[in-house]
């Protein structure tokens, strides 16, 4: 579906910033409820504030899109579903968007009978994937990865079904992980990013063999002018502006800079365009991968990563310090001292209009900051902006606010799977062993392991397929399977849900599981696995003891659980410069981990091993079919761990 011009997409965390996004000439704009939402740190918005929204929004011509982008347990989806029964009557969202099937059933279940966008969180990483999704699972839209260069982007539009869309970021914040493959909040805080809880902790300062850096926190994605480069691709219909943290400043200049960049702009609209991005106070920005003949490593460890435009510096003084200002300030901007792993990390409030050569009084609220610590100016409300915002609020709040009734939606389950289960454990390995492969055995699939294993014992392995693959090497994957399907390959298992889409060319039934990676955590997304035709699934890694006692009665499917091994923090498309593979590197915590390259993605593995070893026997008696062992190398120069992590085990998954 090729529109004559992409949408302009504003994020927005609140009512001030929705306003600020329609101030600025926004198409449409996604947010969030107060529950189900990958942004939970954001204010969000309750069923009320949507409903009269709309009413501003058709008056407008603007599109709300509502996103419950997050990983649903099994106990969440009657919340889910009367959620979305909600919203149906009062908000009439546009477009829902998700990462787990499970919420996109259930929705369809609620009777929402409108757009349900695919998240980039869902991992759609390869053009096969497009067709599958979009006729199968009835998907309206994708939402692209940010780490694709133009010529992947292409691929993919070339791919896309024609009543189909894309969506791709053009501006704002980056993971330092894959988006649907960083589990790095959870293993070391208990919060999962898929749950939208994410600490950053890939945010925080690291050492490798010497000083500090933030050696894994990313700049800010800005196509800017390279952004006319997707007309080239008329199936993209969205170009989507991160930031639903973000205050109504950012969200006014980035919407009204793109919607210029967007519209066949001449000289001097680029160069104002140019200006606003310059004003709308992110990270510094980077093209990424973008440009394939030019990729960039997101991270450059020797500028801030800090949100915010530096405007100045600390200077200690008898009482606090001072900040001497290279801007002149406004009344109500925030400032923030430093960075958040600091001590002395706090935000100022400017109380009135300040001239840029006057040294700006502070008081200190946590420990004093040393001298020349950098300050950011992290939001603003300029008053032509603030007088703009004000009289769309008067005219929203002249539109009716309805009472909200309850909904009594409650989910419809799929019949549990009645077939007898006797417990089996799945050794993975990088490497074919020499000699005889002992049963039950997986391997990833590449062409090493596939010329090592002896023919009779190809069809006894289970070929692991990646947590990602790219669009520049969907060709290679295809024949790899191509491949071990000629050799008698039958058993494989899937690292994202549309992986299935290089296994239908199988004239001989296959047993196809899906993997660990595809994050599958309640009865609906099974269910939804089952119409991929997999035959069992193995759930996410991030569940707690509740959650996996619960499944086994639910599912529609065998199901199998990682109870051993090296589990990745993360999974990247980037390095910083100077990053040693295979060597220790340490937190602020004193915690160890290290990186790994395997193909075109940086494995980082923490330095101790997860293990539900004590738990088997409550799992087998609870019904799984299948204990996976994740075997990897373990690099010489990282010391061994005398503990092990049981990850959420213990914990409640927020």
């Amino acid at each position: 579906m090729a529109l004559d011009k992409p949408e302009i997409l504003a994020p927005a965390g609140d009512k001030t910033c929705f306003l600020a996004a329609v101030a600025g000439g926004a198409d449409a704009v996604y947010m969030g409820l107060k529950h189900f939402s990958a942004r939970m740190a954001a204010q969000n918005f309750s069923m009320a504030e949507l409903a009269q929204l709309r009413h501003l929004a058709d008056e407008k011509n603007v599109r709300m899109y509502i996103a419950m982008n997050v990983m649903a347990k099994s106990g969440d989806l009657n919340a889910v579903g009367r959620q979305v029964d909600k919203l149906r009557r009062y908000a009439k969202p546009d477009a829902l968007i998700v990462q787990d099937l499970g919420v996109a059933a259930a929705a369809r279940q609620a009777g929402y009978a409108g757009e349900i966008h695919l998240s980039t969180l869902a991992n759609v990483t390869h053009p096969a994937a497009l067709p599958l999704v979009h006729e199968k699972l009835g998907i309206n839209r994708v939402i692209l990865p940010r780490e694709l260069s133009i010529d992947e982007i292409k691929q993919c539009d070339q791919a896309c079904p024609d009543s189909m869309t894309l969506e791709v970021f053009v501006h704002g914040a980056l993971c330092y992980g894959v988006s649907g493959r960083c589990y790095w909040s959870t293993y070391l805080g208990g919060k999962s990013s898929l749950r939208g809880r994410c600490v950053q902790p890939c945010r925080r300062m690291y050492s490798q063999g010497g000083g500090k850096a933030r050696l894994f926190s990313c700049q800010d994605l800005s196509m800017d002018v390279l952004a006319k480069i997707m007309h080239e691709a008329p199936k993209v219909a969205g170009w989507k502006i991160e930031g639903r943290k973000k205050g109504p400043h950012y969200v006014y200049h980035a919407t009204r800079a793109y919607k210029l960049l967007r519209d066949d702009p001449g000289p001097e609209e680029k160069k104002e365009a140019l200006a606003l991005l310059e004003r709308a106070l992110g990270r510094q920005g980077t093209r990424y991968n973008f440009l394939p003949q030019r990729p960039i490593s997101a991270v450059a460890p020797e500028k801030s990563t800090a949100s915010g435009l530096q405007i100045g510096r600390t200077k200690r003084e008898r009482k606090g310090f001072s900040i001497s200002c290279r801007e002149k300030l406004l009344g109500g901007d925030v400032l923030r001292v430093g960075f958040e792993d600091e001590p002395w990390h706090q935000t100022v409030l400017v109380r009135k209009r300040q001239p840029k050569a006057k040294p700006l009084p502070c008081s200190a609220v946590k420990a004093l900051p040393p001298d020349n610590t950098p300050v950011f100016l992290i939001d603003r409300k300029e008053p032509e902006l603030m007088q703009e915002i004000k009289e769309l609020q008067a005219k929203t709040d002249k539109f009716p606010s309805p009472k909200i009734e309850p909904s009594q939606f409650s989910v419809y389950k799929p019949k549990p799977h009645k077939g007898r289960v006797r417990t089996q454990t799945m050794h993975v390995n990088r490497r074919a062993p020499q000699g005889r492969i002992p049963g039950n055995r997986g391997l990833w699939l590449d062409s090493f392991n596939l010329k090592s294993v002896p023919q009779k014992s190809v069809s006894d392995i289970w070929w692991w397929l990646p947590p990602v693959i790219w669009p520049n090497e969907e060709e290679w994957f295809a024949g790899m399977v191509g491949k071990a399907l000629a050799k008698g390959a039958r058993k494989f298992v899937a690292n994202a849900p549309w992986q299935a889409a290089f296994l239908q060319s199988s004239k001989k039934p296959l047993l196809t599981w899906a993997g660990p990676f595809c994050n599958a955590g309640n009865v609906l997304a099974i269910n939804q696995m089952k119409k991929l035709d997999f035959k069992g699934v193995i759930l996410s890694p991030e569940l707690t003891r509740e959650d996996y006692l619960r499944l086994p009665r639910e599912s529609p499917l065998p199901l199998g659980i990682v109870t051993e091994g090296l589990w990745p923090l993360c999974v990247s498309r980037t390095i910083a410069e100077g990053v040693r593979e295979e060597t220790a590197i340490t937190s602020p915590m004193n915690e160890t981990l290290w990186v790994r390259k395997y193909g075109q993605n940086y494995w980082v593995f923490p330095g101790w091993p997860m293990s539900l070893s004590a738990e088997k026997k409550t799992l087998a008696n609870a019904g799984y079919a299948l204990f996976v062992a994740v075997h990897e190398p373990w690099p010489k120069a990282v010391p061994r761990a005398n503990r092990t992590s049981q990850i959420n085990w213990n914990l409640k998954l927020l």
